[in-house]
């Protein structure tokens, strides 16, 4: 009988040992913002072939699941993977081969760094990027005289923070063909006394481009790799790449194929012609690290160099509005073409005037149509009006860090009333319903603690300005943390694989050094991300 009672034991606490399910990974103890629905904290997870098996507490993930790794987060936050809706991920990979003008707090430091970097780095095209002229005591467009001097036989091309403009040197005017008759809409030539000053913004610039060398394969590869090691260390998982061409989407899509890049990436197509004649036929791409079905246009230029569109002109320098990229029939023909397609559309929009055109561009377009999510990136300055055209579906992809880098200059731009309509986050997200946050990386910082920071707190590192920029528009921070999870996976068509932390869902996510939703917000920009995993893969 006690031999009978000992087998019988033995058999229940067998049964019971192995009636666990395996699980290649469990995270316990931890202080999870799963960002569902109800955005309900939980203690521990279960992941099994990249997706989360179950969230629930320490004891009833642990009792159930048999893992292969067992990660004790010691009591640590823990948040979804974070997704960077706007950047450029390319971009950011390839300015590491560039001089970092960023920073820079004259023009003189600028030519030393450009001088410094060539002596270090010869090469037969000089490229830098990330001068602001807003940043500096003299707050005008440098010219190129100085770079003459330096370099009078070696082209440079140095680029604005913000993308919209160059300044160059007279060997590349003279390599591009570039003259004082040379006439290009959709930008400007600036001059001063009928001469060219070598500051070109928008549409000039692609003459530019025309004349530097391509990268390399292994250049291009090393980019992508460089950009992946910076974007995880700050926690992202996630990147929506704001333009890219065919031959860079299926470089990246062989890298991630090969297992030499982890990192997810939402690929917006760049608008060209033979972009469009290729991905519009082929249709939705979809792997579990690439995601192809958006085209990124532009319509206008930017704030910071004057080049975006405004109805009325710019309150700093009467009878200049600034001007369209993409001319408003190219922007409503196009609009046409993609309703027919599958593909979203995401166009820049800074001005006012680029935002309602590309705003009624939309609505004309998606007439009966339904959930097509398209986007407006930056929405930068609105008038009071067109807010309500985004009760309408539209997406409003922003960027909290251009609030806090512009403020200080953007009522001089726009003046006292028409800045109220501008970096209105909240408005937006009152009529959208959710706003899709990133960065714009590399101009800005590719850290999302920032974006966090800006987006609740509209001040900068200093603290200035005392109680926040225009705070009417701030966002709390459970709004922020769904725009950088939750809601950038919706505008991606991804929330039922991403964004949150939910069973079924991919296994991305972050274990922070503090708890981003209560510590003081002044230290929120120098929080960690100390451990990372991408589909249960410790990156991190």
């Amino acid at each position: 009988m006690k031999k009978l009672f000992l087998l019988t034991l033995l058999v229940m606490i067998t049964s019971c040992q192995t009636s666990k399910e395996p699980a290649d990974l469990l995270l316990l103890n931890a202080h999870i913002y799963t960002v569902n629905e109800a955005f309900d904290k939980a203690e521990a997870l279960a992941v099994k072939d990249g997706k989360i098996l179950e969230v629930g507490t320490s004891e009833y993930i642990s009792g159930k699941y048999d893992g292969k790794e067992v990660v004790d987060a010691g009591g640590k936050t823990v948040i979804p993977g974070l997704i960077d809706a706007h950047c450029h991920f390319y971009g950011l990979g390839l300015n590491q081969l560039k001089v970092d003008l960023v920073g820079t707090t004259s023009y003189e430091e600028v030519l030393a760094r450009v001088r410094q970097f060539s002596e270090e780095n010869p090469s037969n095209f000089i490229q830098g990027r990330g001068w602001d002229q807003n940043d500096w005591e003299v707050k005008e467009f440098p010219t190129k005289e100085e770079l003459d001097r330096l370099f009078p036989d070696t082209p440079v091309a140095l680029e604005r923070v913000d993308g919209h403009a160059y300044l160059v040197n007279q060997k590349a005017l003279d390599m591009a063909g570039i003259t004082e008759k040379t006439k290009v809409t959709g930008g400007e030539i600036i001059k001063k006394d009928g001469k060219i000053t070598g500051v070109l913004v928008d549409n000039p610039m692609y003459m530019i481009d025309a004349i530097i060398p391509p990268p390399t394969r292994a250049m291009d590869i090393k980019a992508l790799k460089d950009a992946e090691a910076l974007c995880i260390d700050y926690g992202l998982t996630t990147v929506n790449d704001a333009g890219l061409m065919r031959g860079t989407i299926e470089l990246i899509d062989s890298l991630q194929q090969a297992g030499d890049l982890s990192m997810r990436v939402y690929a917006m197509v760049s608008n060209s012609p033979e972009n469009l004649d290729h991905y519009l036929p082929k249709g939705i791409i979809k792997t579990d690290r690439l995601h192809v079905r958006s085209v990124k246009v532009y319509g206008d230029g930017a704030l910071g160099s004057r080049g975006a569109a405004l109805r009325e002109p710019y309150s700093d320098q009467p009878g200049h509005f600034g001007a369209m990229v993409t001319p408003v029939e190219d922007i409503e023909d196009l609009a046409m073409r993609l309703a027919a397609s599958d593909y979203q559309m995401n166009t820049h929009a800074i001005g006012d005037s680029a935002n309602i055109a590309v705003l009624r561009a939309y609505k004309k377009a998606l007439e009966g149509k339904r959930d097509r999510r398209w986007k407006i990136e930056h929405a930068q300055v609105i008038s009071a009006p067109d807010f309500d055209y985004f009760e309408e579906g539209i997406i409003p992809s922003v960027q909290p860090t251009h609030a806090t880098s512009d403020m200080y200059w953007a009522e001089d731009r726009l003046g006292e009333e028409r800045v109220k309509g501008a970096y209105a986050f909240k408005t937006l997200l009152d009529k959208a319903g959710m706003v899709a946050l990133g960065t714009d990386f590399p101009v800005e910082r590719v850290s999302p603690f920032l974006t966090f920071y800006a987006s609740v707190g509209r001040q900068d590192l200093e603290g200035y300005p005392e109680g926040g920029f225009q705070m009417k528009d701030a966002l709390s921070r459970q709004e922020t943390l769904k725009g950088m999870t939750i809601w950038a996976a919706y505008s991606n068509f991804e929330e039922g694989e991403k964004g949150s932390l939910e069973t079924g869902k991919m296994a991305d996510f972050v274990i922070l050094s503090g708890d981003i939703m209560t510590v003081p917000l002044n230290e929120v920009p120098d929080l960690k991300a100390e451990q990372v995993y991408i589909g249960g893969e410790r990156k991190k």
